[in-house]
């Protein structure tokens, strides 16, 4: 049976009846087998790869005021999410008091009230801002994760570095957000987590490392530093560094895998050894466990070193 095709913007990703509705396709076409159904009055193509923005902009579309918040808007902004807020794939769908609750399978409905640019549109969809997605997120979890996520939207890296990153906010933006909201819930732990935000973490585990030194009693790395090298360029650019005693800690995750990434890891290592620094490699199994070994491997380097606690 031939079926009428689609416009290229409904096969992107999800849509609403709405949406089809103003494009001018039939409820008999959004009713053809090519289509799924994933909620109410929501298609999306079964050829379609869609995921972040486009998997999830049709819930906006269902009405003027719906917004993606707390994890399905921390997804969108690709903010980093700890263990517990990683395993919540529900749509996090608000509407302002006085709307009635979201209510759909798979959806975690809420009622917020927003300040003026606290909602924004990005990438096809309504959402809340990063400095409020971050916010909303403190009434989900606790200060590790909200480190976690706060970390990963204020990292930046300047152009000196592989692949230079803007910050989505800043932590001073964080800091306004929890003040615009003293009496929200979940404040209390967002300025117990501002306190340990730092910007230059590109990762869950650099971010859990870094916590992990700091709580066994060891020097806080410093973060976006870099080792430049004679001719004025740079050569290094450790993912943690203790500059006094120079030395650089370096995350392998699960892209270290391969063989050209072997050979980098190896030619860094030099690179290291010929500047004077000692490289210390950290690996997921290290950050696991109540006393994670991170921190027996980082105290034994600071020592080598003649770092003595005080």
């Amino acid at each position: 049976m031939h079926r009428a095709p689609l416009p290229e913007h409904l096969t992107a990703g999800s849509f609403s009846l709405r949406m089809s509705d103003k494009a001018g396709i039939s409820r008999t076409r959004t009713a053809a087998k090519d289509l799924a159904t994933v909620s109410r009055g929501i298609r999306v193509h079964l050829g379609s790869a869609a995921k972040g923005a486009a998997a999830l902009r049709a819930y906006t579309e269902l009405d003027d005021t719906s917004a993606l918040t707390h994890v399905s808007a921390a997804r969108v902004w690709c903010a980093a999410l700890g263990w517990r807020l990683e395993g919540d794939w529900r749509v996090h769908l608000s509407r302002r008091p006085g709307s009635s609750m979201p209510r759909r399978v798979n959806v975690a409905g809420h009622l917020l009230t927003f300040l003026p640019g606290e909602l924004v549109e990005y990438d096809g969809v309504r959402l809340t801002s990063p400095a409020r997605t971050w916010l909303d997120l403190a009434s989900m979890t606790g200060v590790d994760e909200l480190v976690i996520a706060g970390d990963s939207l204020v990292c930046s890296h300047g152009q000196e570095f592989p692949v230079p990153r803007d910050p989505l906010c800043t932590v001073e933006e964080l800091r306004a957000m929890v003040a615009k909201h003293s009496g929200i819930r979940g404040a209390r732990l967002a300025r117990a987590a501002l306190e340990l935000i730092r910007a230059g973490a590109d990762s869950r585990p650099e971010t859990e490392m870094r916590l992990a030194l700091v709580r066994a009693g060891l020097p806080e790395p410093e973060l976006n530093h870099v080792l430049w090298g004679v001719d004025g360029a740079p050569v290094l650019w450790p993912d943690a560094a203790y500059l006094e005693w120079r030395i650089s800690i370096q995350y392998d995750g699960a892209g270290h895998g391969g063989t050209e990434q072997y050979r980098r890891d190896i030619r860094r290592e030099s690179v290291t050894r010929e500047y004077g620094w000692l490289e210390v490699r950290v690996s997921k199994d290290d950050l696991a466990g109540e006393r994670p070994a991170v921190v027996r491997k980082v105290r034994a380097a600071l020592e080598s070193r003649g770092w003595r606690p005080r």
